[in-house]
């Protein structure tokens, strides 16, 4: 069954022009869910969820959860379910997207937000089709998560009831309609609080305790032990980076350059397949902090302090190339003119998530090129091949 690919691009630029980074989502949480009753989905089957009041960072909306009743011949099937998440990263504000040939691009500087709006359009149009042309299909349900660039908090914190008991799940985020991601990394997300002694820089140095100094060669230790960047120990590997460096929220690390600084944030991240090893990586950070801590001392022999935090973002998975899910996957690209390309991210995605909750999960691109930068475009041609490949997906036999 061929989709109706201008009505599927005309909602993709309707979702587009709708601004909604993340953690605020409720404009655009509003106008899918008027898409969708347009679409033909009954406004009893919509609803937000509550996941916003169990989210630590502040989120103006839960989860948009749909629930499809089963048609036809598969209507009493296991029920699968089909998700992707709402937000875009900050750098999307602003967007204003345009049509030039089979590309959609940005006419300002920012980010376009096909990272994820791509995926809203996909569900929404998976939800038009079926209805449209009344296809058998087994129970469904749409997730559409909220604070995915933040953290994958939505798809952490939804309530497994909330979901209908779905046997599989399949995701869409960035890249290409073709890919089968199987896999993705695991990530530690850590901070650490250096705290030195202030003292007049040009008066009486000695007296003071540079915290800017111990992260300086706290990182020194780091990239000599081979733990920043890209991480290789034997067969293990990994990356890690460090973020930003302040003096706390909103503030500069240092006051001046004639006050030894006292106090430096700073914010990193360790990730690796291996879900031991990014616990390592981190804590190849943690040592080395605590380690340049005490070098550091003043005239009375004093040493400065580190308080380092540590919290996993999410786990890494590897799902069995004979799963039912990956088969499923692999046949419906085949079956939408694509080449399937079984592959792991270095990510992380929502469908970490989701697998740890027991709902195996695989992820599909929308089309998204270039994302979390001003260069974001979106091809048409694999957006179209995702649409189908969800109609493809919902009615297999």
């Amino acid at each position: 069954m061929p989709v109706d690919t201008k009505a599927a691009t005309d909602r993709l630029m309707r979702f587009l022009a709708v601004e909604g980074v993340t953690g605020q989502e409720a404009a655009i949480g509003r106008e899918l869910m008027a898409a969708l009753k347009e679409s033909g989905v009954p406004a009893k089957a919509i609803r937000l969820d509550d996941a916003n009041t169990r989210i630590p960072v502040p989120t103006e909306t839960g989860n948009l959860i749909v629930d499809l009743p089963g048609r036809g011949a598969l209507h009493n099937q296991p029920r699968i379910m089909f998700m992707t998440h709402m937000d875009t990263v900050p750098l999307c504000a602003g967007a204003k997207p345009k049509k030039s040939g089979r590309k959609i691009v940005n006419s300002a500087k920012t980010a376009l937000g096909g990272d994820n709006r791509c995926g809203c359009g996909v569900l929404v149009t998976l939800a038009a089709e079926l209805e449209k042309h009344k296809l058998d299909h087994p129970p469904i349900t749409l997730l559409f998560c909220v604070r995915e660039e933040s953290g994958l908090y939505g798809a952490r914190h939804v309530k497994l009831d909330e979901l209908g008991s779905p046997v599989m799940a399949f995701n869409y985020d960035g890249g290409s309609a073709s890919n089968v991601v199987i896999g993705a990394v695991g990530a530690d997300r850590w901070t650490v609080e250096i705290m030195g002694r202030a003292s007049h820089a040009g008066v009486a140095p000695e007296r003071g305790i540079s915290s800017t100094m111990i992260m300086a060669l706290a990182l020194a230790e780091v990239k000599a032990g081979g733990w920043f960047g890209k991480v290789v120990k034997g067969k293990r590997q990994g990356t890690s980076n460090v973020g930003p460096v302040t003096g706390g929220e909103g503030r500069p690390a240092g006051d001046a350059t004639n006050v030894v600084t006292d106090y430096v944030h700073v914010r990193g991240e360790s990730r690796s397949h291996d879900g031991k090893f990014f616990k390592e990586i981190t804590k190849a950070y943690k040592a080395a902090f605590e380690k340049a801590a005490k070098k550091v001392t003043n005239a009375q022999g004093k040493s400065g302090r580190v308080k380092f935090k540590a919290e996993t973002d999410y786990y890494p998975f590897r799902m069995k190339d004979s799963q039912p899910i990956i088969k499923r996957a692999v046949e419906a690209v085949s079956a939408v003119g694509g080449t399937p390309n079984v592959r792991t991210a270095n990510g992380g995605l929502d469908a970490n998530w989701m697998v740890r909750h027991g709902i195996p999960t695989v992820t599909f691109g929308a089309g998204q090129n270039e994302a979390h930068t001003i260069d974001e475009w979106i091809n048409l041609d694999e957006y179209d091949r995702a649409c189908a490949l969800a109609v493809q997906l919902a009615t297999m036999r």
